[in-house]
């Protein structure tokens, strides 16, 4: 009859022993997954980063795009105020007819050759808009692409 409580408080040490082990194992696992956890936010907030860097350069391109074709309306509206002005003065103080036909003919050659230039002015700005975002932004998102494609299929790994 010895022989039973040694058995039974040979399998309690046994069962507590396996208790502590799974708390141990528990805790180990746990901190493995918080690290894990760390890394997949780390590397999350990596790729947000550069999307935020990629719209953030969109953006300022657009608004100097927006810019540049605001000044450049803002200028051509001052310049035509201007030369309404101009003209409309050496219209109304002009006695000769003649002279007063060639100023028309000069403002309508000016207002032709003013609205050209400012034509020109929004659709270079346009261009230029289109090849920034074709050398800087359009690389950018290929690189970040690469960077995804070779994060998630390394070189030497097999498929």
């Amino acid at each position: 009859m010895t022989i039973q409580p040694a058995f039974t408080l040979l399998l309690l040490v046994i069962a507590s022993g396996s208790l502590c082990y799974s708390f141990w194992q528990l805790q180990h696992s746990r901190t493995h997954m918080r690290t894990l956890n760390s890394h997949h936010i780390t590397a999350n907030s990596a790729v947000q980063k550069r999307r935020m860097n990629l719209y953030e350069v969109r953006n300022r391109a657009k608004l100097l795009e927006d810019t540049v074709s605001g000044s450049a309306s803002a200028v051509e509206k001052m310049h035509r105020a201007i030369s309404n002005t101009t003209f409309g003065l050496v219209d109304h103080f002009s006695k000769d007819d003649e002279f007063r036909q060639s100023a028309r003919k000069a403002r309508r050659s000016h207002d032709h050759a003013s609205k050209q230039v400012y034509h020109a002015v929004r659709t270079t700005n346009k261009a230029m808009h289109i090849l920034a975002d074709t050398l800087f932004i359009t690389k950018a998102e290929k690189r970040m692409v690469l960077r995804k494609d070779t994060a998630e299929n390394p070189p030497g790994k097999d498929q």
